[in-house]
């Protein structure tokens, strides 16, 4: 069986970043960009900063401010119709996950036409999509760099996993000064959605050699970096670390793909347009206690790469402590407890797990569940109970 790896042709990295930001989109041909961002972003100086740059290299932009926290199918079509009316032909994506995904939707319509529910699945789309650089400015969801798209379709109340290569930006760039900014919750929320994306591709059933070096490292940085980084949003050591740390989760699970925990969570976004990270910290331990017996090695792994000492451990006390580390960094980060504390009902969770087991992340979670299984997981998540 092959094995592919999936990557932009051009990464940047470090303090200042962002300033070349207008020559690698001009050698892209760009001659009028528009810009992707959520409302909030469009409030601050960070959006005619980027226009600045932009114009200083001969390129016209202009700027779509519709991405919402959860992208949905509205937000693309509304960002297709922007696009088409200001003759646009090329895309910068500005903010996190949603700006990213959002843009990437709009990317695929713009190319290929029709609705955005067209493309659900893995590698849905003809043509190759115009032009998309993605400048990130949170250390989590990694989608700067990923051929995935989540977007909510507001008609089912499910999140939509679009996975297509064509949908990688051709640039992406991690600037740590744009992350200095973010809120503690906001800061703890994406690093916690990145330690998912490297445990659950740790864990895959996909992984491999290159997969698993990037998980690792991205599990020990993430570990010692993300309270650093909630602790003191100014210190840009712990924002440099950690944007290589999501970076390199994100070419974990680009490669090697997720589980439960994001096919699970994906449904509470749905259903609920809960924040994407704090529901993956939340399920993260209580899938992870379940997938224990797909693989204790690994598991035992993650616990090492976590500072837990498992000398003299037997495999299964080693890899229990994979769990007790994960629940004590959420604790120690201020996740919330429990999803009853996000306003989760018990009476969707049959209807969510029912979805869960048909999203594309599921198929490589190490060990298969039942309906009943992913309810039971979506309970003790619910109370906040757990046995390791």
């Amino acid at each position: 069986m092959s094995t592919y790896y999936f990557l932009p042709t051009r990464n940047v990295f470090g303090e200042g970043a962002v300033q070349e930001s207008g020559e690698l989109l001009k050698s892209l041909k760009a001659k009028k960009a528009m810009i992707v961002t959520d409302a909030f972003l469009a409030t601050t100086d960070m959006v005619p900063m980027l226009q600045e740059i932009i114009k200083a290299s001969g390129i016209d932009v202009v700027v779509f401010a519709g991405a919402e926290p959860n992208p949905t199918d509205k937000n693309v079509e509304d960002g297709v119709a922007f696009y088409q009316s200001h003759n646009c032909d090329s895309l910068i994506s500005l903010g996190g996950g949603s700006s990213h995904d959002c843009a990437k939707g709009i990317g695929l319509i713009v190319s290929n036409g029709g609705k955005i529910a067209d493309y659900e699945g893995v590698d849905k789309s003809d043509n190759e999509m115009v032009p998309l650089m993605a400048i990130n400015t949170t250390a989590g969801t990694a989608s700067e760099i990923t051929r995935f798209c989540i977007i909510t379709d507001t008609s089912r109340k499910v999140k939509m996993a679009i996975v297509d290569w064509k949908v990688t930006p051709k640039i992406a760039i991690n600037d740590p000064v744009l992350m200095k900014g973010m809120p503690v919750g906001l800061t703890a929320a994406t690093g916690m959605d990145a330690m998912t994306h490297a445990i659950e591709a740790y864990v895959s059933t996909a992984a491999n050699v290159l997969t698993d070096s990037a998980a690792l490292m991205a599990v020990k940085m993430i570990y010692q970096y993300l309270p650093k980084a909630v602790a003191n949003g100014d210190y840009m050591k712990a924002r440099d670390k950690m944007a290589f740390a999501q970076y390199l989760a994100g070419i974990a699970f680009n490669n090697a793909s997720l589980g439960y925990v994001h096919a699970m969570a994906h449904q509470l976004g749905g259903y609920y347009n809960l924040p994407h990270g704090i529901c993956n910290a939340i399920l993260l331990p209580y899938v992870e206690e379940f997938n224990l017996i797909g693989n204790l090695n690994r598991f035992r792994d993650l616990a090492e790469m976590m500072g837990e000492n498992i000398t003299g451990l037997s495999t299964d006390e080693a890899a229990n402590k994979a769990i007790q580390a994960i629940h004590r960094l959420n604790k120690q980060l201020g996740i919330p407890a429990n999803l009853k504390e996000l306003g989760v009902k018990p009476e969707d969770f049959e209807m969510m797990a029912i979805n869960a087991m048909q999203d594309v992340c599921s198929v490589t979670n190490p060990r298969k569940a039942t309906k009943e299984q992913i309810i039971e997981i979506y309970r003790c998540a619910y109370e906040g109970h757990y046995k390791a």
